[in-house]
């Protein structure tokens, strides 16, 4: 992108800190009106500067690719003031939601499923890239507008991205038409890019957060518990994962890709029972395998590392509650939303155990929006 000093931008100077309520008007009103006429302004993030674009115009978005010399047809990243935006997708994952709840604003770009109205072309095969900028200046810009707005790093391709106003000019020259300078952006490492739903948890580009990370805050780590560990709770443990799995669009052998983590366990139950052999068949019925499932009993120091456990009667959920360590967050339910106890099957007939597991099909059924 070179530069051309004979024709610099509007520049605004500021001063460090974060900007009192009057400066930040005042910056708002000359970008909005720049950015509203389909022009490219330069804005600081908390790691680097970047152009901005409305995400809405053919002609903010082509003057964008020119400067940055990208092949047409490319994605941009909708970069967004706060986490609420998520609610213009149709229905993004609630990993993401659990994501952004833990890192943003911040250094993390989800590439989800879905195009909000407004980001036609800056989306890329029903794919579209959004990141909730951390820096108050800017967030309290984006968030004040009515359009979309993307942004993309101020650098030459394969240059390191601008930290500061100066080398921000530099790169873009009479490129754009409004340069906010805020001083020296934050710097460090980019932010993590990760594509997450239709089956798909990839980390495009590790910055910041690697995969593992990722993975522990977008999942969940749960526990279906019932007394001995031998039919209900291996039940629910086999159709959760099935559920949980068609969910995520993937299989029940990469449920952990997606940080997903589950067990059951018996609040009276010994080691190493096999499941009841008419629980093992009413699941195999299903298409779900749980003949090598072996009982284990519900440990204080086991719940610490978990999220949330549902129990299958109110009285595991009080044994439980007795159990679980002062500290722990953990979250103690009944798996049926409606508060209802799933009765026990043991020493029924098949057809008990059938009917106990639609029961619990139904219950996981009603939750099952809540993980993934």
């Amino acid at each position: 992108m070179p530069s051309s000093p004979s024709s610099p931008p509007t520049r605004i100077t500021l001063g460090g800190g974060e900007p009192s309520a009057a400066v930040a008007q005042r910056v708002a009103l000359a970008v909005a009106p720049a950015l509203a006429d389909g022009g490219l302004v330069v804005l600081p993030t908390e790691t680097v500067y970047g152009i901005a674009a409305r995400a809405d115009s053919e002609r903010a978005l082509a003057a964008l690719t020119a400067l940055k010399r990208r092949p047409a047809g490319q994605g941009w990243t909708w970069h967004v003031g706060s986490a609420s935006a998520l609610e213009c997708f149709d229905a993004p994952p609630a990993g993401a939601s659990r994501l952004a709840e833990r890192f943003w604003p911040g250094a993390l770009t989800l590439v989800l499923p879905g195009v909000p109205a407004g980001l036609e072309g800056a989306a890329r095969d029903g794919w579209t890239g959004v990141r909730c900028v951390a820096h108050p200046l800017t967030a309290g810009l984006l968030e004040g507008l009515p359009y979309p707005v993307v942004m993309t790093s101020a650098n030459e391709r394969g240059a390191a991205p601008a930290t500061g106003a100066d080398a921000a000019a530099r790169v873009t020259g009479a490129g754009v038409d409004l340069l906010v300078d805020a001083g020296p952006a934050g710097g460090g490492a980019a932010s993590s890019v990760l594509r997450l739903g239709g089956g798909r948890f990839d980390l495009l580009r590790e910055g910041e957060l690697d995969l593992e990370v990722l993975r522990r805050a977008a999942g969940l780590r749960l526990a279906f518990a019932c007394t001995g560990n031998t039919c209900r709770s291996p039940m629910a443990e086999g159709l959760a994962r099935q559920a949980l799995a068609r969910r995520l669009e993937t299989d029940v052998e990469r449920l952990w890709e997606f940080g997903f983590q589950l067990r059951s366990v018996g609040v009276f139950a010994g080691e190493g029972s096999p499941a009841s052999a008419n629980a093992v068949e009413a699941c195999r019925a299903r298409g779900i395998d749980i003949s090598s499932h072996r009982s284990r009993g519900a440990h204080a120091q086991e719940l610490g590392d978990l999220q949330r456990v549902y129990c299958l009667t109110r009285a595991h959920l009080d044994a439980l509650r007795l159990l679980r360590p002062s500290t722990s967050e953990i979250e103690l339910e009944l798996l049926d939303p409606n508060g209802e106890d799933v009765g026990d099957p043991i020493g029924g007939s098949l057809f008990e155990y059938q009917r106990c597991a639609e029961q619990i099909s139904g219950c996981i059924a009603a939750r099952v929006g809540e993980w993934a």
